[in-house]
């Protein structure tokens, strides 16, 4: 119980496993910053969102894409869908995984293979 309370104090939430993610994992990127259908956009994670990269063609996003980034792609065939490239910690350029959300309310749809 925290001191001067008489509620108990809650309790913690259990660390998320390493690997795959939960299906309760979610983007956490506000919908008004992903890219337009058929663009792609570099998101730094924990860096704000007005202090992000603008979209552009993935060509460019591709080859600006710093080591540990996200490169967001929203294909024009699927506009509900947000497909994010993790990018090596160490290595720019370099995608480890893919994973894919839903635009409408950043849910975890599914993992690809880079």
């Amino acid at each position: 119980m925290p001191p001067g309370s008489s509620e108990p104090a809650p309790a913690p939430k259990p660390a998320a496993a390493r690997g795959k993610p939960s299906s309760a994992a979610t983007l956490g990127i506000p919908p008004g910053h992903l890219p337009p259908p058929g663009q792609c956009r570099v998101w730094v994670p924990g860096r704000p969102p007005g202090h992000q990269a603008p979209p552009g063609t993935c060509r460019k996003v591709e080859r600006e894409a710093p080591a540990g980034s996200w490169i967001l792609y929203r294909p024009a065939s699927d506009k509900k869908v947000v497909h994010v490239r993790v990018v090596d910690e160490r290595r720019a350029g370099a995608v480890v995984k893919v994973r894919v959300y839903a635009v409408a309310n950043g849910a975890f749809v599914r993992e690809e293979r880079p």
